[in-house]
């Protein structure tokens, strides 16, 4: 079957047989993964949730992982990850809740036109955020914002495994109405009695940022258990700090859906980047080879804009970059680089 996939294949050049495929119904590929949307629920808080229906291709995923979504939207594709919402193992189906940022192109046009039928390009389940097997006895997942997914998952799967163990489940909000599935929440809560919903609003005088005391309220024994944490920066150094002063760092988990970069001396910034396959020449700022090339007028393709999901590399012919979350300097020549998570040092040539 592979070979004759391969004749044809070659028979079809110079597009892919998909390319053709996809003229008589999207969904209907070889090779490439995609997925149609079969349910759209627009929730009050300004979220979507799509029910989508993967092609054959689709293995599957372990809860909190992400995939990445690509649209077309102008003519031109962009590609976003997130973290389906579905329990692990639920059969062929997934379900992505997108909240539409203010200044998300691709959340936006999900939010204003998602439809049933509606066939969007998709990649397998990556991410190593996820629930290990066997399930620890005690887990506390703790979220904030869009954070909330990938953990989101974990409480589903565990809810769905009648997990036996303790749970804490601490989501941080801006509102009661922000918070995405909350009636699912609550009746995640009151079918299984080990399994503590919380929900914290600090901009609410009644309630503070996470601290040492919430968690020795909420879960006394978190010092025994796996914590699994989503969400912006100061929610994830909070954590990290707790668990530091418990010594159980080894213990937690994390995923950004940020980029927390290494501070960049603007002395140290010099030259100007090549984007050679464009034949464009920018001056280097210290921002993100994504950001400058978007500057310059390029549109690279990219994902999460934080360096998990590796979309948006290039090989760099030469120079030096650095890694903006480590501060690490690389100058190998004919390198492929993440160009959402490194920086020009002097001068530098990107294939792009």
């Amino acid at each position: 079957m592979v070979g004759l996939v391969d004749l044809v294949q070659t028979l079809t050049t110079p597009h892919p047989l998909d390319r053709y495929l996809e003229l008589i119904r999207p969904s209907l590929t070889v090779r490439d993964l995609r997925a149609e949307i079969v349910r759209v629920r627009h929730d009050a808080n300004g979220s979507v949730t799509l029910r989508l229906r993967p092609t054959r291709r689709w293995a599957g995923h372990r809860a909190g992982q992400y995939v990445s979504v690509s649209v077309v939207i102008d003519g031109v594709k962009h590609t976003r990850c997130y973290s389906p919402v579905t329990v692990e193992g639920a059969g062929r189906e997934l379900e992505l809740t997108v909240r539409a940022h203010p200044d998300g192109l691709v959340s936006r046009h999900l939010w204003r036109n998602a439809r049933a039928g509606m066939v969007l390009d998709l990649t397998p389940a990556a991410g190593t955020f996820v629930l290990p097997s066997p399930r620890p006895e005690r887990i506390v997942l703790i979220s904030g914002g869009s954070g909330i997914t990938p953990v989101l998952s974990m409480l589903r799967t565990l809810a769905a495994e009648d997990h036996r163990g303790d749970v804490l489940f601490l989501h941080y909000a801006r509102s009661p109405e922000s918070v995405p599935h909350r009636v699912e929440l609550d009746a995640v809560a009151r079918a299984h009695p080990r399994m503590r919903i919380e929900f914290r609003y600090p901009g609410a005088e009644s309630d503070r940022h996470f601290d040492r005391d919430t968690l020795t309220e909420l879960a006394p024994w978190f010092p025994a258990a796996q914590l699994y944490v989503c969400g912006p920066a100061r929610l994830m150094t909070a954590v990290r700090a707790v668990a530091a002063a418990e010594g159980i760092e080894s213990s937690v988990h994390t995923e950004e859906f940020t980029l927390s970069n290494a501070a960049v001396d603007p002395a140290e910034v010099s030259g100007a980047t090549s984007f050679s396959a464009s034949g464009v020449r920018s001056e280097n700022t210290g921002i993100s080879l994504l950001e400058q090339a978007e500057s310059a007028g390029l549109t690279p393709e990219y994902g999460c804009r934080m360096g998990i999901c590796f979309s948006c590399t290039a090989i760099r012919r030469s120079g030096c970059t650095r890694n903006l979350r480590t501060g690490e300097l690389d100058s190998d020549p004919d390198q492929r680089v993440q160009l959402c998570v490194n920086a020009a040092v002097g001068d530098v040539d990107i294939a792009l």
